[in-house]
C-alpha cells in the first residue's frame, strides 16, 4: 500500500493533467509553426491509435486469463503509446493546417471526429484514476473504475484510427 500522502499528490496531479492536456491542446491549434513539413505523421499516429486498441484487448484478454504480470506490461504500453500518440498529433496540428473532410458521409464523420474529441478529454482522469487504484492496491476500485475507462479508451483509440481513414484522401488535395 501507498502512503497517504503519495496517494494525495497523485490525485492532485491527476486533477492537474486532466485539466492541463485539453487545455495545452486546445491552446496549442491556436500556434502554427512554418517552415516544418511532419506530413508524414498522420500514419503515425493513426498506427499508434490502433496499437493502443491492440494493446488494450491484449490487457483485458491477460486479466481475464489472470496473467497479471502480462496485463501490466499491456497497460503501461497502452499508457506509453497514448503519450506517443499525442504528442506525435500535437506536433503534427502545429505544423500543418487542418484538413477538411470532403467525403460522403459528413454526419458520420463529424459524430465520431466530435465523440472522439470529448471522450478523449473525459478518459484522462478516468484512466489515470483507474491506474492510481491498481498503484495503491485497491484492486476492487480499480475493476470498478475499469468498466468505465476501458471502453471509452479503447474507443477512443478505435475512432482515432478511423477518423485518419475517413480524412487521409482529403491530405493531398489542400
Amino acid at each position: 500500500m501507498r502512503t497517504e500522502q503519495q496517494i494525495k499528490q497523485f490525485k492532485l496531479w491527476i486533477k492537474i493533467l486532466s485539466i492541463a492536456i485539453p487545455v495545452a491542446v486546445a491552446a496549442l491549434f491556436g500556434i502554427k509553426i512554418e517552415g516544418v513539413d511532419l506530413s508524414f505523421l498522420p500514419p503515425i499516429y493513426a498506427t499508434i491509435n490502433g496499437l493502443t486498441a491492440l494493446l488494450l484487448i491484449l490487457a483485458l484478454i491477460s486479466i481475464k486469463s489472470r496473467k497479471i504480470n502480462l496485463h501490466k506490461i499491456f497497460v503501461h504500453m497502452a499508457l506509453v503509446f497514448s503519450v506517443l500518440f499525442l504528442l506525435s498529433y500535437v506536433a503534427y496540428h502545429i505544423t500543418s493546417e487542418s484538413t477538411p473532410y470532403k467525403g460522403t458521409l459528413p454526419y458520420l464523420y463529424y459524430f465520431i471526429l466530435i465523440s472522439h474529441i470529448v471522450l478523449s478529454i473525459v478518459v484522462i482522469p478516468l484512466v489515470l484514476f483507474t491506474y492510481l487504484y491498481a498503484w495503491q492496491g485497491d484492486y476492487a476500485k480499480h475493476k470498478k473504475m475499469t468498466r468505465f475507462s476501458f471502453p471509452i479508451w479503447l474507443y477512443v483509440a478505435t475512432t482515432g484510427v478511423i477518423v485518419y481513414l475517413m480524412i487521409s484522401p482529403y491530405y493531398e488535395s489542400l
